[in-house]
């Protein structure tokens, strides 16, 4: 059997073979795109790992200690942050502008950052303050939940509609706010152990003080005595040199006496 003729851009292909007969059909071979949806009868063709980007971009993310993003003037820029009751919670964050003369990001003194950071359950404002071009702020959450923590740039000397800011964020969540009461008894129980140990050693240094004392008694009594010790031993050589002067006299005389 011949083959059909087929228009330009369209592909034969065998379809189907009974015998000796072949039947031939012409179609029109699509491009594959990432959303094309046609069907199981098309080639198998490898995917891009999708759930591993999503991890991966996840904890990319995830690992990250702070970011950076870009306001324009009057814009306002806000993060939700779940934090636990009881909790500190630090800010830092540095706002740089586009200086158009220099063609790069610079530091503006003039340039101020108001910070408001609001419970998303209560509607509550816990922190609204207004800082300089970099600045730090620090709040303790109430009760758990999101917190809306959002950033604006403030009006300056040198403010213009066409400023645009780089900022960049971190949100340091802290441990748990510790218990007042609990503190103060600890605080009470080290005072107490510090006015124990204060007081042994007080103990202790009188009793060196008094150990001082007795040395001090105890080293004049033997002074005393190595004294009294050295004057006896003079006082018996001397009376034992008088003794024998008096007894050769003596034996002196006797024998003049007796003319021998």
């Amino acid at each position: 059997m011949e083959r059909l003729q087929c228009k330009p851009g369209e592909r034969q292909e065998k379809s189907q073979r009974s015998g000796n007969v072949a039947t031939w059909t012409c179609y029109t071979q699509r491009p594959l795109t990432v959303d094309d949806n046609s069907g199981d009868d098309e080639p198998n063709m490898p995917r891009p790992p999708r759930l591993f980007s999503f991890w991966f971009l996840f904890f990319l993310v995830g690992a990250a200690n702070a970011l950076h993003f870009y306001l324009d003037a009057n814009e306002k820029r806000c993060f939700l942050e779940e934090v636990p009751s009881d909790t500190v919670v630090e800010g830092h964050y540095k706002a740089l502008e586009w200086s158009e003369h220099e063609q790069k990001y610079i530091e503006n003194e003039n340039l101020g950052i108001l910070v408001v950071v609001v419970d998303v359950n209560t509607g509550h404002n816990v922190v609204r303050t207004r800082g300089p071009s970099e600045s730090r702020f620090t709040f303790t959450t109430q009760e758990a939940g999101d917190h809306a923590i959002c950033l604006s740039t403030t009006s300056g000397s040198s403010w213009s509609t066409n400023t645009h800011i780089r900022l960049y964020f971190d949100i340091v969540v802290g441990n748990v706010k510790s218990d007042r009461e609990q503190d103060r008894s600890t605080v009470t129980e080290l005072s107490a152990k510090l006015r124990d140990l204060n007081q042994k050693l007080e103990d202790v240094r009188r009793e060196q003080q008094y150990q001082r004392e007795r040395e001090a008694n105890y080293r004049d009594l033997s002074e005393a005595t190595n004294s009294r010790a050295v004057w006896y031993s003079i006082a018996q050589i001397v009376v034992i040199v008088a003794t024998c002067t008096w007894q050769l006299r003596h034996l002196k005389h006797f024998f003049e006496d007796r003319k021998m």
